[in-house]
C-alpha cells in the first residue's frame, strides 16, 4: 500500500485543491518570478509531494521533473505550458500563456469589484433581492473559473468577497427555514479568507458568518465566531462593527454578562468611530431592547424604550427600520399597550413586504402571537404572498 505523501489523491483532485494555495503571500512571491522550476518546487512542498507524484500529475517521469526543477530542461511550446498550468491550477499567464477567455475574464474581474460594492449598498438600502440578482451570476462565474484552475490572487479574493456578500444578501431575503443557505455561503467565504493573511478581511468574514449562524438558529456557534472576530479585530472600527452583533447573539443565547459587556463597549465606541448602518445610536438602541427582553429583563426594556429612544430625525437604514419597529412593538406589548404595539407591527408588515423580508415577517408573527390578531393576520398574508413569489 502506498503511504507516501499525496497517496490516494487523483491528479484532478490535486490540481483543484492547490488553487487556493496560489493565493497566499508566499505563493504570490513565487509566481511573480514566473520561474517554472521555483513554481514546481513550491507546488511539491505545500503538498508534500515527491518528484514522482508531481510527474504523475503532469504526465512526465521523475527524471524530467528533476531536470525542469534544476533548469536543465525548459518548456517553451505553448501546448506544454498550457498543460502544466492546467494541471497545477495556475493562471496560464504566469507561464506566458494567454488564455482564450482571458480578455473576457479580465473585463469581468474589472467590473466584479464594483458589482460587489454596489450590491452591498443595495442590500443596506433595502434592496437585498436586487443584490442577490447581481451577485449570483458573478459568484457562479468565479466559482467555475476557480474549479477550472484559472485562478490568481485577485480572482480568489474577489470570489471570497462575492461569497460573503451573496450569503449576507440571502440572509435578508430567505425565510427562516432556509437561512442555512445564507450561512453556507458565508462559511465558504470564511474557508477562503484564511489564505490571505488579512486580519481585517478575516474579521469581516467571521462577523458576517457569525450573524448568519445566529439567524439560522446556531446561536452558540455564532457567539464563538463573533467572539473570535472581536478578539482579532485590527482596528477600533473593525471591533465596533463586531460588538453589536456579538451583543445580539449573546442576548439570544441568554448570556447576560456577555450581552451587557458587548453592548456597553459598543455604545462607548460610538463617539470614536465612523457611524455605519450597524454602528449608530438607532441600531444599538434596538439591540439593547431585544437583548434585555431575551435575557429576562422586560421592565428594563420598557424603561429603556421610554427614556432612551433615539431622535425620530436620525437616519436609519430601511431594514433596520423594520427591525426596530418589531422590537419596539414587542416592548409596547410587554407594557400592555396593545394599540401601540399593533400600530408598530402593522407598520413593520408594510415595510417588510415592500423590502421582501420574509424573516422579519416571521418575527412579526411571533411577536403578535394571539394577543394582536390584526398584526398577526396581516403578517401571515404578506408572508404567504412572498412565499408564492419565491416559489415562482
Amino acid at each position: 500500500m502506498d503511504t507516501s505523501p499525496g497517496a490516494g489523491r487523483s491528479p484532478l483532485r490535486s490540481a483543484r485543491l492547490v488553487s487556493w494555495r496560489w493565493a497566499t503571500p508566499e505563493a504570490q512571491a513565487v509566481l511573480a518570478t514566473r520561474d517554472l522550476a521555483a513554481i514546481l518546487k513550491f507546488h511539491r512542498r505545500v503538498h508534500g509531494d515527491t518528484q514522482t507524484r508531481t510527474g504523475e500529475l503532469l504526465g512526465y517521469d521523475k527524471t524530467y521533473v528533476s531536470a525542469l526543477e534544476l533548469g536543465k530542461r525548459h518548456l517553451t511550446d505553448i501546448a506544454s505550458l498550457r498543460h502544466v498550468a492546467e494541471r497545477l491550477a495556475l493562471p496560464p499567464h504566469v507561464l506566458g500563456v494567454t488564455d482564450p477567455a482571458d480578455t473576457d475574464h479580465r473585463a469581468m474581474l474589472q467590473f466584479g469589484r464594483s458589482t460587489v460594492r454596489l450590491a452591498e449598498l443595495a442590500r443596506q438600502c433595502g434592496h437585498a433581492a436586487e443584490a442577490v440578482a447581481e451577485l449570483w451570476p458573478l459568484a457562479a462565474r468565479l466559482e467555475a473559473r476557480a474549479c477550472d484552475g484559472h485562478t490568481e490572487h485577485d480572482v480568489l479574493r474577489l470570489l471570497a468577497h462575492a461569497r460573503l456578500s451573496l450569503g449576507t444578501a440571502l440572509g435578508n431575503v430567505l425565510p427562516e427555514e432556509r437561512l442555512a443557505t445564507a450561512a453556507h455561503w458565508t462559511a465558504k467565504s470564511l474557508d477562503a479568507v484564511r489564505f490571505f493573511d488579512d486580519p481585517a478581511l478575516t474579521t469581516t468574514a467571521l462577523r458576517m458568518h457569525g450573524n448568519e449562524l445566529r439567524k439560522a438558529g446556531l446561536v452558540g456557534a455564532a457567539v464563538s465566531r463573533l467572539t473570535h472576530a472581536a478578539a482579532i479585530a485590527p482596528r477600533p472600527s473593525d471591533r465596533a462593527a463586531v460588538l453589536p452583533l456579538l451583543a445580539r447573539a449573546a442576548g439570544a443565547l441568554g448570556n447576560t454578562l456577555l450581552f451587557d459587556r458587548s453592548i456597553r463597549e459598543a455604545e462607548q465606541l460610538l463617539d470614536t468611530v465612523e457611524h455605519t448602518s450597524l454602528v449608530n445610536p438607532s441600531a444599538l438602541y434596538e439591540i439593547r431592547l431585544r437583548g434585555l427582553i431575551a435575557t429576562g429583563r422586560p421592565r428594563q426594556a420598557i424603561r429603556h424604550a421610554e427614556t432612551a429612544a433615539p431622535p425620530p430625525s436620525l437616519p436609519v437604514a430601511p431594514q433596520w427600520r423594520v427591525i426596530e419597529l418589531i422590537t419596539t412593538g414587542r416592548v409596547r406589548l410587554l407594557a400592555d399597550d396593545r394599540t401601540g404595539a399593533t400600530e408598530l407591527l402593522l407598520d413593520a408588515v408594510r415595510e417588510a413586504r415592500t423590502q421582501r423580508l420574509p424573516h422579519q415577517l416571521q418575527r412579526i408573527l411571533r411577536a403578535a402571537g394571539t394577543a394582536l390578531p390584526d398584526a398577526h393576520d396581516s403578517a401571515e398574508q404578506a408572508l404567504t404572498q412572498l412565499r408564492t413569489e419565491m416559489a415562482a
